[in-house]
């Protein structure tokens, strides 16, 4: 795998002289005195060895040539690395300023070795060509597996991919709170010291041409260029495939697969006519199992407390008789089914989150309006172990309210807000809100369009946020078909600037949830696109995580109307279902790995 230096170094032949080389890879084991390149830099004409990085049993070396008015030579920086070959995944960065040299594994702590011939500062590349796995010849053939390839102009990338060595969470919450200096808001991105290093664009949801349905790059980060390569792995998801159609009473506008120990796999499906359903999963296929009357209901929420098994409904509409209200419903041993356990008032009820802190159990309800406000309480209930029913603990105001997330980081607690529409506009803020002395106080605000998810995941020690933005609307304005085609936007927690910071946005098409799941060694995040402003039937995508390129879209899957994605496991393998709030079917794939 070979191609001219020419193809990156447009403007100018001459290399950087600070960068960073980010790659990870899985090493075998090599004999003594073995040597393999990752990747090398070779000159025109004679094999000239211009740059290059290669591996021994017990060293990572890096090779360049140096000159001067005596000659050439070829220069070697060494680093002790036995740990490298181990049959294991490592992201090694590899940054080069002048005569400093720095070598981080794993996010680990940098080896720095100060070397007495500095990188040269114009090194050309004129006629060179990079060369992957290889030194030109056969000798040297990388034998590993190459995940990423990354060649970073500027100086150390490390902190780009690592911001938080230390995995100990520290917050200042009384600052924060009290709306000190250093407290992010409205999107604001954290300036990191490494000014030459990419960041994400702080603008609005700027717009790309065309539609879900078309290929073309979905993710929007602002990059420096270089050098940029992406091997397969082996343990990898090869492709999806459709392996039920699931008939459902009517459209169906939220879902949740959950189990039940010794009673078996569990999905409820959250319909829009007066019928709800749960199914179960017998003899490798979902099977209806049980009815139940809900109100228009939006989605399901399953959860425990000790061993009762219980089972949430968020209702959107009154009943017959005009009373709005959800349902909890608890797990009969003897029945082997659901019943109803309490009725809780709700004013078109969207979502419910169930939570536990400091032992405590809670459920948080998004009350999407009332009437024609959507400028309304959202409130948060403690189970009382006493009466052993939800009371009201808290309220917190929101806009048009659509769904509650709730997540850890270390001895913290937070809440998430999605709020949608504000009565006149979808360009409202959702809140993050921490847990602090006994109730959530406001922690973060995100200008966000139309929010309909929140979805919380961990990669390594790292913590992302990603919200589904669904639509750009305001009522003083024309609503344009393109509205509906936005970007999401994936935040990273950075424990330095004690906030989310913008990470990635990506373009979708009124995006109404994310769902995170893995697949061996690899981590995924598909969206449910819904509407591109045209049509119902757009492609939803999974998104494959590409180490410093973030996301990047690995498989387009044709949907219609899709509101909800869940993942789930059994003994015969992975499998994603969606929902569709335009047809009274819902679809399971299975994820086949190569």
């Amino acid at each position: 795998m070979s191609f001219p230096a020419s193809r990156i170094f447009v403007r100018c032949d001459v290399f950087p002289e600070e960068f960073s080389i980010v790659v990870t890879l899985k090493a075998p084991s090599l004999p003594p005195k073995k040597n393999e390149y990752v990747f090398s830099v070779l000159a025109e004409g004679p094999d000239a060895l211009l740059l290059g990085l290669r591996y021994s049993p017990t060293r990572l070396h890096f090779l360049f040539l140096s000159e001067d008015a005596a000659g050439a030579w070829q220069t070697r920086v060494s680093f002790w690395s036995p740990a490298l070959m181990d049959s294991q995944w490592h992201t090694l960065v590899l940054a080069v300023s002048e005569s400093s040299f720095s070598l981080t594994t794993d996010c680990g702590v940098p080896v720095d070795i100060a070397a007495d011939v500095p990188f040269p500062a114009a090194l050309s590349v004129r006629g060179a060509r990079f060369f992957i796995g290889s030194r030109r010849r056969s000798k040297g053939l990388f034998t590993g597996l190459v995940r990423q390839l990354v060649l970073l102009p500027g100086s150390d990338a490390t902190q780009r991919l690592c911001p938080c060595r230390n995995a100990e969470l520290v917050l200042s919450i009384p600052p924060i709170l009290q709306g000190l200096p250093g407290k992010l808001e409205d999107n604001e991105v954290l300036k990191y010291p490494y000014a030459t290093l990419p960041h994400a664009d702080a603008r609005g949801p700027a717009r790309s041409p065309g539609s879900c349905a078309q290929e073309g790059p979905l993710g929007s980060r602002r990059r420096s260029p270089g050098l940029r390569v992406s091997v397969a792995a082996k343990e990898k998801l090869d492709f999806v495939e459709e392996y039920q159609s699931l008939t459902t009473r009517s459209e169906t506008l939220g879902i949740e697969v959950f189990a039940i120990p010794g009673a078996g796999l569990f999905v409820a499906t959250a319909n829009r006519k007066a019928t709800s359903a749960i199914y179960r999963w017998t003899d490798g296929k979902f099977a209806a199992y049980q009815d139940l009357r809900t109100h228009q209901a939006q989605s399901w929420r399953h959860f425990t407390i000790g061993r009762q098994v219980f089972l949430a409904v968020a209702n959107f509409h009154a009943n017959e008789k005009g009373q709005e209200f959800s349902v909890i419903y608890k797990w009969s041993q003897r029945r082997l089914r659901f019943t109803p356990y309490q009725r809780v008032p709700t004013h078109s009820a969207r979502d419910w989150e169930a939570f536990e802190v400091a032992g405590e159990h809670f459920l948080a309800v998004a009350n999407h309006r009332e009437g024609d406000d959507h400028n309304i309480d959202s409130v948060i209930y403690k189970w009382n172990p006493r009466t052993r029913l939800f009371e009201p603990n808290q309220t917190i105001a929101t806009s048009g309210a659509y769904d509650w997330e709730f997540f850890a980081v270390g001895p913290y607690s937070f809440l998430a807000v999605a709020n949608a529409f504000n009565g006149t506009s979808t360009k409202v803020h959702s809140h993050l809100y921490v847990w602090l002395v006994g109730s959530f106080r406001l922690f973060q605000s995100f200008l966000t369009f139309g929010a309909a998810d929140w979805e919380v995941f961990r990669i390594g020690e790292r913590v992302f946020l990603a919200v589904a933005n669904s639509h750009s609307y305001d009522v003083e304005v024309q609503t344009q078909s393109d509205s509906y085609v936005i970007n999401s936007v994936i935040y990273e927690l950075n424990v330095t600037a004690q906030t989310f910071v913008k990470f990635q946005e990506i373009l979708t098409c009124s995006a109404l949830d994310w769902e995170f799941f893995s697949v061996g060694e690899d981590y995924f995040l598909v969206v449910a696109n819904s509407f591109d402003g045209n049509t119902f039937s757009v492609n939803s995508v999974i998104y494959r995580w590409q180490g410093y390129e973030g996301f990047v879209a690995v498989h387009r899957l044709p949907t219609f109307g899709c509101r909800d994605w869940e993942t789930f496991r059994t003994a015969a393998g992975s499998y994603l279902i969606y929902s569709s709030a335009k047809e009274p079917l819902s679809r399971v794939l299975r994820l086949r790995t190569g």
